[in-house]
Formats: C-alpha cells, sequence, structure tokens
C-alpha cells in the first residue's frame, strides 16, 4: 500500500464546551491525539487514525470529522456495545479551562475513552508498517505492540504521555521512541530519572514560560512566541506537536530517524509560533476554524 505521512492512536474524544454556564456552547473532536492528528489531516498530511469507538452518534461525528478533514478512517473500529469517550471542557475568564468527566447538565459520568487492542491493531498493521511517523500519547499492550511495529519498519515514533502508568510497558515504548514530548509539571521527575537513549529527542513543556528541548547531554530553552491575544490556551500543547510533525515529515528521508538537536529546535519553533497564534481563538483548533488550514500552514512556514 502507499506510504502514509502519520499513523496514530490514544486520546479522541468528543469534546463538550462549557463556556459559564451548564449548556453545551459548542462541540468538537478532542483530546490530544484527536487534536494533532485532525490537524495534520487538514494540513494535507496523509493520516490514519486508528481508533477504538462506539456504533453510536458520538462515533459517527467523530468519523465524520475526520473524514471532513481528509483522514483515512478505514482503521476506526466501531463496536456494538462500546460508547464513544466525550469530555466536559469548561472554559472560565482569562483564556483557562478544565475538563471534566461528569456531565454538568445530568451530573452523569461521561463515557470514558478505550484504548485500541491486538484485534485492531493486527487489522492496521499494513497502515503501521508504512507510516513516517507513528504518534501515540496513551499506552496499553497492543499500543506498545504498534509502536514496536512502526519503528522496526523505519517509523519515527512520537510519544507523548500524560503519565507513565505501567512501568514495564513505559520502558518498552521509550526503548522505541525518537521523540518524547511531556509536561515537566505532569512528569516532574521523568527527564532526569529515566535512562533514554542519546540519540532521542526530548521536548519538555513548561506552560507559557517556553519549553526545553534535550538531546544526551545537550539542552536548549525556547522561550514561548507572544500570542497576539489570548481567548483560550487549550489546544497550545497539542498544536507544538503538530508543527514538530509536520517539520519532521518535511525533512527525514525514510529509515534516517536521527537529527541533531540544533535541526531540531527549528521544529520547536515552528509548533510554538502554531501554539501562539491558535491562542487567540477559543477551541483547541480554533485557528484552523476561523482562519482556515492555508493560513495555518503560513505560520508553520514562518
Amino acid at each position: 500500500m502507499a506510504e502514509i505521512d502519520v499513523v496514530g492512536t490514544g486520546f479522541t474524544v468528543l469534546d463538550r464546551v462549557y463556556a459559564g454556564s451548564r449548556d453545551v456552547s459548542a462541540e468538537d473532536l478532542g483530546g490530544s491525539c484527536g487534536n494533532v492528528l485532525i490537524s495534520l489531516a487538514m494540513l494535507r498530511r496523509h493520516v490514519a487514525p486508528v481508533l477504538r469507538l462506539g456504533e453510536d452518534e458520538v462515533g459517527v461525528r467523530l468519523v465524520g470529522a475526520f473524514h471532513h478533514a481528509g483522514a483515512e478512517t478505514r482503521y476506526i473500529y466501531r463496536h456494538m456495545g462500546v460508547r464513544s469517550p466525550v469530555i466536559a471542557q469548561h472554559l472560565h475568564d482569562a483564556g483557562v479551562h478544565t475538563f471534566a468527566f461528569r456531565c454538568p447538565e445530568t451530573d452523569v459520568d461521561l463515557p470514558r475513552y478505550q484504548p485500541i487492542g491486538q484485534a485492531e491493531v493486527e487489522q492496521a498493521l499494513p497502515a503501521i508498517r508504512n507510516c513516517s511517523v507513528f504518534y501515540a500519547d496513551r499506552l496499553s499492550h497492543a499500543i506498545v505492540d504498534a509502536m514496536e511495529a512502526a519503528s522496526s519498519n523505519g517509523s519515527v515514533v512520537y510519544f507523548e504521555p500524560s503519565e507513565v502508568g505501567d512501568e514495564n510497558l513505559f520502558r518498552r515504548a521509550l526503548a522505541v521512541t525518537a521523540v518524547l514530548k511531556f509536561s515537566a509539571e505532569r512528569l516532574a521527575a521523568l527527564a532526569d530519572h529515566v535512562d533514554v537513549a542519546d540519540g532521542l529527542l526530548l521536548i519538555v513543556t513548561h506552560g507559557e514560560a517556553g519549553l526545553e528541548v534535550r538531546q544526551g547531554a545537550e539542552r536548549h530553552w525556547s522561550r514561548s512566541h507572544p500570542a497576539p491575544e489570548v481567548r483560550d490556551t487549550c489546544g497550545s500543547g497539542d498544536m507544538v506537536s503538530v508543527g514538530v510533525i509536520d517539520w519532521l515529515l518535511s525533512n527525514r528521508r525514510r529509515g534516517v530517524s536521527a537529527f541533531s538537536l540544533t535541526d531540531f529546535v527549528h521544529a520547536v519553533e515552528a509548533g510554538q509560533r502554531l501554539a501562539a497564534e491558535n491562542c487567540a481563538y477559543v477551541g483547541a483548533r480554533g485557528l484552523f476554524r476561523e482562519r482556515g488550514a492555508e493560513y495555518a500552514r503560513s505560520v508553520l512556514e514562518g
């Protein structure tokens, strides 16, 4: 089959936005994995999500959003008896947002994300083995198997964990990871206490202050770009990942995953520009919605 730019799996949900009330003000595809993959598809990258969703209305909407953006949806598997995931995002003043797993209207637990299983990985192997970049932000035995399959076929594995979780799974994932991105606040001890290969590129985010890029003993601090206006910071970290992955796709030959830190800084800065611009709009992909993918492309290219 034709080579795919990005295959990804992980946290993809229907994001219900509540702006100062108990009534839904907007609904859209969300979650780190969902935001990254759909944004890259809108930038005309060949993207194939590998996901486990339900045979329900939310599942229809999520698949439809990917399809409309131009993503390959054949590896999104929908199952009877599974409820597609939903999250409540509360938008507060000054661009602050919080997330909840209970519905503000009914006080009932919302359906949670479910990772793909071995059956989904087996069916998606043609894509996993033919992608340039494999993205993951959650782990399970099946997801780590997919990461290993992608890496063994020359893909760059981009891993963006929110927690360590199962340490053995985490170490297996790190062993095949080329780019590791995480929040210093969430995983404060990781960068200094996990034994990582010298060639691994680490992106350690520090919120609005900026981020740090590490490779072996080398370190580079990259201050955040000033936002033209701050209306919503949701999705800022995802926009950094979009910029980095887009740069990787434009600057690597298949089978070559080693970059110098000096080169990689350009990728990070492209993502920071996109994140800063996105803060001026409401929603994780407000920039794409209000200004369009061509404008987003111009921001990435400086």
